[in-house]
């Protein structure tokens, strides 16, 4: 029977789940769509994602892949496995993809937001998907200082304990910095993360932001490849991933 590669592309509210990657006797989002596809054909399949977010992290466009030799139409897949999935996964899209596509391997960048809700008062309505922060926030000297996160450097100093990467030099492709109303984002586009690399440089912009730091302050923090050095690593519930891009590289701003 012929072997197909079927791509999904995924959003989740990673709030009740502790992370992408399955782990027993935990719920994660891989183990929730696993199960659902082997509710589907009878067989549980081995699913890629695009990467691993951690617990409470949220997406509006994870990319991952499984094969199969069921017959059934892409949209069978989606409709069917949603059948299964609770309200806070949905499969937004299904397609047959070539057998050598990998969504790790073959990914060129992808693109994370963090949002921080910056009202006095925060909106019920924004608990599970942004961090609150009270007082003044300067999204112009976050936006300034965050020039000096793009390109290609050593990020050791945005990285907690518990990466299993080997190398720590990243390259980052745009970090933009606006205000949306009472709401800042940040959002990142890289070529790759290291463990909590966007919370680590959320936090730290907005102590920036609060006029605790000065903007050249972010320069000396990438050159000192000391995470001590670095700001808070701000919650995961801020923290979503946007999208990832298999197309050709970017370049730099």
């Amino acid at each position: 029977m012929d072997v197909r590669n079927i791509r999904l592309k995924i959003a989740y509210d990673g709030t009740d789940f502790s992370g992408w990657q399955t782990q027993p006797g935990l719920p994660t989002i891989q183990d929730s769509i696993e199960s659902a596809l082997e509710k589907m054909i009878g067989q549980r399949p081995k699913l890629i994602g695009s990467g691993r977010t951690d617990a409470g992290v949220h997406a509006h466009g994870q990319i991952a892949s499984f094969y199969t030799t069921a017959k059934y139409h892409p949209s069978k897949f989606q409709n069917a496995v949603n059948a299964y999935l609770p309200d806070t996964i949905r499969i937004l899209n299904a397609e047959d993809v070539s057998v050598a596509f990998h969504p790790t391997l073959d990914a060129i960048s992808k693109r994370y937001q963090y949002r921080v809700d910056n009202r006095p008062v925060l909106d019920p309505m924004n608990l599970r998907y942004a961090h609150h922060v009270v007082g003044p926030l300067d999204e112009n000297a976050m936006a300034e200082a965050s020039v000096y996160l793009v390109g290609r450097h050593d990020f050791a100093a945005f990285q907690t304990v518990g990466s299993e990467r080997v190398s720590t030099v990243r390259r980052i492709y745009a970090c933009d910095v606006r205000r949306v109303g009472t709401e800042v984002q940040i959002e990142v586009e890289s070529n790759g993360f290291l463990y909590n690399m966007v919370r680590t440089i959320a936090g730290t912009l907005v102590m920036v932001g609060t006029g605790k730091w000065e903007v050249d302050r972010v320069r000396d923090i990438v050159a000192s490849c000391d995470r001590k050095k670095a700001g808070p690593t701000a919650p995961a519930k801020g923290l979503a991933m946007m999208w990832v891009n298999y197309d050709q590289p970017r370049e730099i701003k």
